[in-house]
């Protein structure tokens, strides 16, 4: 067993069903989701998933690419997320980073152009520019499936968005090679908690709180035209340059110390998201099972609450 009951009685009723379409409808589904847990917990091959408690393997891997798909896990995470919010569970300020991960020789035999033009976001939505058909399956993927070259050879980059108390809110794969900063306004563009009563999704943070990798003239504007408060230190060049143009460099953008010590939280975040195995390596040549995965360990970490 990889969930708790508890947890099973969160996530069940937000799965989808099939009953009344064409073909058998869908069987014990929490087996097959515990299948899903298991083989990403482990890192094991599809074909080596057991048998006795979990099924076929193909189920297992059919029902993970279908929810990949259909942006099955991206929906339940939003409703964990509404009952969170409705409860009064989640700290609006904002811890942002990423991590790289290395790609495994099983992710990287795909056709891949050079240069990665965007991220892997919410599957079920609209995709900005950037985003083609996959050579495998149609359905629409980064260029590049999220795996660029960086120090580390072949990797992936899991760019989160994390609450004051370290629980995901959004989750974006890019390249290793794909710069922090240029990923901070896709990364909270995926943040996006809906009301369990009347009134439009919550998309903003009280406070964003990034390290110096974030700090620009432009992330700085875009979140003080979104009235979000930003807790980014500067680069000592930023400091310099400022301080060579005299008065005329202004005043230098103010920074909570005190806030920014909760910075802490996302790194957190990050090593209990790398006990899973499958997610600490990328075995998947999609970036979106890659990243259907980060969501769901997102959803079993909400069910916990």
């Amino acid at each position: 067993m990889t969930l708790t009951d508890a947890q099973w009685e969160q996530i069940e009723p937000l799965l989808p069903s099939n009953a009344g379409r064409r073909g058998h409808p869908f069987w014990d589904n929490r087996r097959v989701v515990e299948g899903i847990v298991y083989r990403y917990r482990t890192g094991i091959p599809w074909r080596d998933l057991p048998r006795e408690p979990f099924g076929p393997w193909k189920t297992v891997w059919k029902r993970h690419r279908r929810y990949a798909e259909d942006g099955t896990w991206d929906k339940v995470l939003a409703g964990l997320l509404a009952q969170a919010d409705a409860a009064g569970q989640i700290d609006w300020t904002v811890s942002v980073d990423a991590t790289i991960n290395r790609a495994h020789q099983h992710a990287t035999n795909t056709t891949r152009p050079e240069r990665d033009t965007g991220g892997a976001g919410e599957n079920h939505t609209s995709q900005p520019d950037g985003f083609v058909p996959s050579p495998i399956g149609g359905e629409r993927e980064p260029a590049g499936h999220g795996i660029g070259k960086s120090r580390g050879g072949l990797t992936s980059k899991i760019h989160f968005a994390v609450d004051g108390h370290g629980r995901p809110l959004a989750a974006v794969i890019t390249g290793g090679q794909r710069n922090d900063g240029v990923m901070l306004t896709e990364v909270l563009a995926d943040i996006r908690v809906p009301r369990l009563g009347p009134g439009r999704a919550r998309t903003t943070p009280d406070a964003v709180i990034a390290d110096r990798a974030y700090t620009s003239g432009v992330n700085r504007q875009m979140l003080a035209a979104r009235h979000i408060k930003a807790v980014i230190p500067q680069k000592k060049n930023e400091i310099a340059a400022r301080k060579r143009k005299g008065s005329a460099g202004g005043r230098p953008p103010a920074l909570d110390e005190q806030t920014y010590k909760q910075r802490n939280v996302v790194e957190r975040s990050f090593a209990l998201i790398k006990q899973w195995r499958g997610l600490a390596t990328r075995y998947d040549k999609l970036a979106i099972t890659y990243r259907a995965a980060v969501v769901l360990s997102a959803c079993i970490t909400w069910a916990r609450i």
